[in-house]
């Protein structure tokens, strides 16, 4: 019977990805600043969400986590088509 701990196999991110997923975080957290802050147009913080969620999908195709692709595309979508909908108004 195996170990718990020999099942367990952690995610170490190399090169790119490393830096992708913390600048991503990064830009998440400041997207959630932005909708925080009544003064701050609406548009900034999906700007930031759409930048910071097509990171984060990166980051999850590199992975080949299946949780993170769909969670993060659905958002890009979303984000997306909120985007589109400034734009063409």
């Amino acid at each position: 019977m195996k170990k718990l701990n020999e099942d367990i196999e952690l995610i170490k991110t190399k090169g790119w990805v490393y830096y992708i997923k913390w600048i991503s975080t990064i830009i998440v957290l400041i997207a959630v600043a932005c909708r925080s802050v009544d003064e701050v147009p609406k548009i900034y913080d999906v700007f930031f969400s759409l930048i910071g969620t097509f990171g984060w999908l990166y980051v999850g195709l590199a992975w080949k986590d299946r949780a993170l692709i769909i969670l993060n595309a659905v958002l890009v979508f979303m984000l997306g088509t909120a985007l589109l909908r400034y734009i063409a108004s």
